[in-house]
């Protein structure tokens, strides 16, 4: 669900638990509405995510290691010049509003103390993140609104007081049902709910179904029985970085590559259709025999044809049964000219068959290679990813390089790194160049090496470093390789392969990320992330 008024209250007496007098060390922009605080706090070191992205907004501590642009935007560079090294003193949440203020005391450029305010508002389609001074005047936010006198509409702009958006009905459906659920009168048991809030009695709570996320909240929830699973989690931060790695992470992925997914699905598209053709053309040119037999007919025939006719009935001794076979005829042909015909069509059908063969063989693993670089664009995280496979699109000739006559800044993303419950890392490509570069290179001959069955996935490397590999090792490294692959959104067990990376061979001119293997294991496990 939305952060809603009493979540929102919730997850703004963990953050003050956690973080109240933290110094804000560092400021990064890793979306274009994503901003991570990086603080110093008495609890140790935190970073606070504050996400104004329409559909996602939230703000947690954070356990996930975003990647960063190479050159910092706008945004974050006044961040850094109005925060870095300030204090954060207070969380405020206006009552009833879905509304966050980071309260920071910081030095300005005479070394004055100034207070700033960042405010996170995570209403529907007015999310924000807005910057302001002392005296509330806006220094930056990422959406900026223009104003309407007439209608009263606010105006949130660089330059401009900031004022509260207009009120909004403050509870989730969820919560308005589960209250009815319970029995409860709605608006009482709200007010309840929030002094057990101040009172520090919540549990973050995670709503799963049949394997699926469904959605969160600040208390169990039992309006759905016992087919929704309600999980609870240590405190909103995990819960948060679990939920949305679920739910929002393709949708994420698809907002940052938006260009480049549609570049290749419209790709695949044009792939799709032309294969198809090809193959109407193969079955058209597989018949080619007939055109053989008129031609064998029409020359046997030479002597009761004539130029000028249009058809001829003719004795088929092709047929068993003896029966007879009507032949168009060209009239401003000789008979001679028309079987010439037959033959000659009949020779570029036996032609067109060939190329025809290797064509659609050439686009059927295109279509196959499109729908892998199709799956990486959604595992993308960030700005390296994406670059990492825009490189392999152009050096494959699938997409032009840019002609802005500027050197290309050669970009190799990281693959991602687990560490299973025994101890072992496990290495997993996002894309293809790094699937390669994984099972080719990084790979020891004697590391395990993993790859969902028949379906497009990441290649997962078991690191074992000369040690024998332990059920439970390989069994969570088959749970990633699953995780990482088109069958994450089944919720059903999944076969995954495994061999040892000896058996795994990149056959010449394959196209990147296609590999053959050997002598090799299956296991069957539910796709998960460790």
């Amino acid at each position: 669900m939305a952060l809603d008024t009493l979540c929102m209250a919730a997850l703004a007496h963990e953050l003050r638990r956690e973080l109240l007098g933290a110094r804000v060390d560092k400021v990064y922009q890793p979306g274009r509405a994503e901003v991570i605080l990086a603080l110093h706090a008495p609890s140790g070191n935190r970073r606070l995510l504050l996400c104004a992205e329409q559909g996602q907004a939230r703000t947690h501590i954070t356990y996930v290691n975003y990647e960063n642009p190479a050159q910092p935007p706008v945004l974050c560079m006044l961040l850094r010049k109005h925060l870095t090294a300030g204090r954060l003193v207070d969380i405020q949440q206006p009552s009833g509003e879905r509304i966050l203020t980071f309260v920071f005391d910081c030095a300005n450029e005479l070394g004055d103390t100034v207070r700033r305010h960042l405010r996170l508002e995570a209403m529907g389609n007015q999310v924000n993140l807005v910057l302001t001074d002392e005296a509330d005047r806006i220094l930056a936010c990422t959406r900026r609104v223009e104003g309407d006198l007439t209608t009263g509409k606010r105006a949130v702009m660089p330059g401009l007081f900031y004022r509260l958006p207009d009120p909004h009905p403050g509870l989730a459906p969820l919560l308005r049902r589960e209250l009815e659920f319970r029995g409860k009168d709605v608006e009482e048991e709200a007010i309840h709910l929030l002094g057990e809030i101040d009172q520090g009695r919540y549990t973050p709570t995670l709503l799963v179904e049949n394997g699926a996320y469904k959605d969160f909240s600040f208390l169990p929830i039992l309006q759905y029985g016992p087919q929704v699973e309600s999980r609870p989690y240590p405190d909103f931060g995990h819960l948060l970085d679990d939920y949305y790695a679920h739910v929002a992470a393709p949708q994420r992925a698809k907002q940052r590559g938006g260009a480049l997914y549609q570049a290749v699905k419209s790709l695949r598209e044009r792939t799709a259709r032309k294969t198809a053709n090809q193959s109407r053309e193969l079955a058209q040119a597989r018949d080619r025999e007939a055109l053989r037999v008129k031609g064998d007919l029409l020359m046997s025939n030479l002597y009761q044809l004539h130029k000028g006719m249009t058809a001829a009935e003719l004795e088929n001794y092709y047929d068993p049964a003896g029966g007879k076979l009507t032949v168009a005829l060209d009239p401003l042909l000789t008979p001679q000219q028309n079987a010439a015909k037959y033959y000659k069509d009949y020779a570029k059908a036996k032609t067109a068959e060939e190329v025809l063969t290797v064509q659609i063989a050439k686009g059927q693993a295109d279509l196959d290679y499109l729908d892998s670089v199709l799956e990486s664009i959604l595992l993308a995280e960030g700005e390296r990813d994406l670059l990492d496979i825009r490189g392999e699109l152009e050096a494959g000739g699938y997409l032009r390089r840019p002609r802005n006559g500027k050197k290309e800044i050669k970009v190799q993303s990281k693959p991602l790194e687990f560490t299973t419950s025994r101890g072992l890392r496990v290495w997993v490509g996002k894309n293809n160049t790094q699937n390669d570069r994984l099972t080719t290179k990084l790979a020891g001959r004697g590391d395990l090496w993993f790859h969902v069955q028949k379906i497009h996935g990441s290649h997962v490397i078991l690191c074992l470093d000369g040690a024998e590999a332990d059920p439970q090792s390989v069994l969570e490294a088959a749970q990633l390789a699953a995780w990482y692959s088109q069958a994450r959104e089944g919720g059903a067990k999944v076969p995954v392969d495994y061999t040892p990376v000896a058996y795994v061979k990149k056959p010449h001119g394959a196209k990147p990320g296609m590999v053959v293997y050997t002598t090799y294991q299956t296991i069957l496990v539910e796709p998960k992330k460790l």
